[in-house]
This record gives C-alpha cells, sequence and structure tokens, in this order.
C-alpha cells in the first residue's frame, strides 16, 4: 500500500525545521568570520548573505539584522558551560586563596574563548545602540558572577576588616573584567597563564590581605 499524503508532513516538516537551523548556522558562522576580520562597522547583511551562501531576506528572517546577531553570538558564549563549572568551584572551596584561583582561572579561560567577539562587541557598542544594550547586559551577567564569588568570600570571613561584599565585587570587576585581560594579553603583551596568575595574586592581596612574595 502507498503512504497516504499526510503521512509525509512530519517527515517533511522536520526536514524543513533542519535546514532552517543549518541556514541559521552557516549565517551566524559567517557573521562571527566577518566581525573579527573586517570589524562590525565595515560589514553589511549583504556581506553576511554573500559569504553564507543565502539571500538577504534570509538574512533578516532567519537571524535578525546585524546587532542581532552580535547578540546570539554573546549569548552563546554567556551560556560556556565554563561560566556554570567556575561558579560550582567557588562555591565548593572551603580555602580563600583556592576561591580566588577558581575563580580567576575560569574568568580566564571565559577570557580567552570570546576575545576577539568580545572585541567585536565593544567596538559596535560605540555605533550601534542596541549592540551598546547587549554589552550593558554582558557586564551585568558577569558582574552578577563576581558577586558569587566576593558573596563566598564573605561566607568564609575571609574578607578583609572592613571590606564589605559590595566592595569586593567591584575590586574583582575592576582586576578580572575584561578591560583588565585584554590590557595585559593585548596591549601588553603578557601570556594568558601570566596574567592568571598575577591577577590572582592581586586580588588576594586586596581581597584578603594576603602579603605578596
Amino acid at each position: 500500500m502507498g503512504s497516504r499524503p499526510g503521512d509525509r508532513r512530519p517527515y517533511r516538516a522536520g526536514r524543513r525545521a533542519e535546514a532552517a537551523a543549518e541556514t541559521r548556522a552557516a549565517i551566524l558562522d559567517a557573521a562571527l568570520r566577518l566581525f573579527m576580520e573586517r570589524g562590525y562597522g565595515k560589514v553589511t547583511v549583504s556581506d553576511i548573505a554573500r559569504e553564507s551562501g543565502t539571500a538577504v531576506p534570509t538574512v533578516y528572517a532567519s537571524t535578525g539584522g546585524k546587532a542581532a546577531i552580535l547578540a546570539h553570538l554573546i549569548g552563546e558564549g554567556m551560556a560556556d558551560p565554563i561560566v556554570d563549572e567556575t561558579l560550582a568551584a567557588v562555591r565548593a572551596s572551603s580555602d580563600p586563596r583556592e576561591t580566588v584561583a577558581a575563580a580567576t582561572h575560569g574568568v580566564r579561560i571565559d577570557n580567552e574563548r570570546y576575545s576577539a567577539l568580545l572585541q567585536v562587541l565593544v567596538t559596535a557598542a560605540a555605533l550601534d545602540e542596541t549592540a551598546a544594550e547587549t554589552l550593558t547586559d554582558a557586564n551585568r551577567v558577569y558582574r552578577e558572577a563576581l558577586a558569587v564569588v566576593a558573596g563566598r568570600l564573605a561566607d568564609l570571613h575571609a574578607l578583609r576588616e572592613g571590606l564589605t561584599q559590595g566592595r569586593a565585587t567591584d575590586i574583582l570587576w575592576f582586576f578580572l573584567s575584561h578591560q583588565s585581560w585584554r590590557l595585559y594579553v593585548a596591549d601588553c603583551g603578557w601570556s594568558w597563564n601570566d596574567t592568571e596568575h598575577w591577577l590572582a595574586e592581586q586580588v588576594s592581596a586586596t581581597l584578603l590581605g594576603d602579603r605578596i612574595d
């Protein structure tokens, strides 16, 4: 017996969804390459369409404009498992210096993986209001994660006398924000390892009152 026309609909719907996902992935990959190679401001939706082998209307329908694409790419970075893994290590640590070391290492991995994309976002934020909002949201989430670190140090009664959890979060942001990693690695030419070790020492000395030998 032959199948009825309706029997093929689930299969066709599944294939359409799979094709749409593949198209979306191709567009996002193409946009990421172009943003990193040329800079956000010099890339057009037409460039992205040509690079991904799609049409301009397809780019808009699948992913939105440039700012929406960049927001999606940043969102993928923020969802990286390293964030939850780092916070789990921080919460499990009972030694203040180990807490700082775990936090610094996790932040280092995150920044190392996405340093180029973050720089694209910073540049885009100066040109596009939506990109600026994406940067603000990313920084807020980043600071919230650092607040968890400060909270753990407070729970361990490890913060130096007179230092509040809120102020400790501000200090962590000063030492471990995107800008600090870029300053030492990109601008000063330090290795990621050297930067990680130095920043961990500075954080411990400032928050815990440890003496740096």
